[in-house]
């Protein structure tokens, strides 16, 4: 399983600071829709020029003009792009396009999809690398949040999925054995005290787990 790194900072300088400190312990490099509508594409780059041997996620969480979105996104560096599980199959479809002609890759983001396991199935179908599994910030900060609803989620798709909202060196061995391609890790990276150790202590209670 790989582990990722959102990066939700609001400054392509502050983004490349922390990718510098945690790229020794992480797969995948997420850009932050925050940061992306900070700082523009110009931080893709950014990222991907400084990290060219990492995977490099623009979380672009597109709604519309799929095929659009996604090509100025894997022009600028990305390697992954998001389009939001809500979007219309012709959405997601023509961002599939346009990851095919690059040879990149498009995931879907989940969030605020009620049958998450149904529609998972249905993009997939429709060329995705992946879906996501995503409680945002906002429903995380509600009274009795826990990550089993993501997890039982991707159990019963079974499609590959990465897994992102609670996840942490308490709860990456759960999101590894309901059978996650990747473990996205936001808060529990950027927000620590020393961002480097908090994400070396993920890979490797990551590696105890397996």
């Amino acid at each position: 399983m790989k582990i990722q790194v959102a990066i939700d900072l609001l400054t392509t300088q502050d983004a490349l600071e922390l990718a510098a400190k945690v790229a020794p312990y992480v797969d995948i490099i997420e850009l932050g829709t925050p940061l992306i509508k900070a700082e523009g594409l110009s931080a893709i780059a950014a990222i991907k020029s400084a990290h060219p041997d990492k995977i490099v996620f623009a979380d672009m969480k597109t709604m519309d003009a799929g095929e659009l979105e996604a090509d100025i996104a894997f022009a600028a560096g990305a390697d992954l792009v998001s389009v939001l599980g809500s979007a219309d199959d012709s959405t997601v479809a023509g961002a599939v396009k346009a990851a095919k002609e690059r040879n990149k890759g498009i995931v879907v983001d989940l969030i605020g999809i009620p049958d998450k396991a149904k529609r998972a199935k249905e993009v997939i179908a429709l060329g995705a690398q992946f879906v996501e599994f995503h409680a945002g910030l906002d429903e995380q900060a509600q009274p009795g949040y826990d990550l089993n609803g993501l997890l039982n989620a991707g159990i019963v798709a079974e499609v590959p999925f990465s897994v992102a909202g609670g996840v942490s060196i308490k709860t990456i061995g759960d999101v590894q054995k309901a059978g996650a391609q990747v473990a996205v890790a936001g808060g529990a990276i950027y927000s620590a005290a020393d961002p480097a150790f908090a994400a070396r202590e993920l890979r490797e209670a990551l590696v105890q787990a397996g």
